[in-house]
């Protein structure tokens, strides 16, 4: 009997096993351990997004910053889960009206009808995106484009500053196209709060999902990331039903 190589198998694994040989896409951004951070200790790793259902062309890197074009929509996800956390990130939108996001505590699963996954997601809209899509004639308060936080897909949250079931920012603090915004997300046992260029202006509590992956949002238009961190925070409780599905 002819014997199988070592590298036949690995082949196999490939395609078999769960999260077996998935592909880095690309690496952004560091994750620091807070504990460290306390002790003086300044390591970081590198964080590094798998493709869900983007494409190698929808980023790449100019430098330090990590450009998304947008299309085709959907999302790259990190490659490990997160439960307590500080995030801390600069983006901007290069076209008026432009939307994206990151989502948090996420599945990382689309659904068939958007293309995007179950999470909570901080929502990154162009200030003029109020002017392009009136409602009933009428132009949406400006607080609404920016800084929403909100369940996605099969998620659901309590809203601090209901707008529906979102959560809108008490204030805008965001700035127009082509020009940087810092976001804090600050998430913490099924609680989320988010700073806007230096304020804490919005927040959700009692998510259905309280451990999940990171994913960059790509929905439409051109976008950019920096200076991106992740800085982890100690456990705390939580039950089965709040860790999405391991990939």
């Amino acid at each position: 009997m002819r014997r199988l190589k070592p590298a036949f198998f690995l082949l196999c694994a490939w395609y078999v096993l769960p999260g077996f040989g998935q592909k880095t896409l690309f690496e952004f951004g560091v994750r620091k351990n807070f504990d460290q951070l306390i002790r003086g200790e300044n390591s970081a790793a590198p964080l590094r997004w798998i493709d869900v259902n983007t494409s190698d062309t929808t980023w790449y890197r100019k430098g330090d910053v990590l450009v998304g074009k947008g299309l085709p929509i959907g999302v790259v996800r990190s490659e490990k889960m997160y439960q307590n956390f500080i995030m801390q990130v600069e983006w901007r939108h290069l076209e008026k009206g432009g939307n994206s996001g990151i989502f948090v505590w996420c599945d990382a699963s689309p659904e068939d009808h958007n293309r995007l996954p179950s999470g909570v997601e901080v929502q990154m809209l162009e200030l003029d995106w109020v002017n392009q899509h009136k409602q009933n004639g009428e132009t949406p308060p400006v607080a609404y484009v920016h800084g929403e936080l909100f369940g996605a897909g099969k998620t659901r949250t309590l809203p601090d500053n209901p707008r529906g079931e979102r959560s809108k920012s008490v204030e805008n603090r965001c700035l127009g196209v082509g020009q940087w915004n810092k976001y804090t997300v600050v998430c913490v046992d099924g609680t989320i709060k988010l700073s806007v260029n230096g304020k804490f202006v919005n927040g959700i509590r009692q998510s259905s999902q309280r451990k999940g992956y990171l994913c960059l949002e790509a929905e439409g238009a051109k976008i950019e990331f920096r200076n991106l961190q992740v800085i982890e925070l100690e456990e705390g409780y939580i039950l089965p039903e709040h860790i999405v599905e391991k990939l």
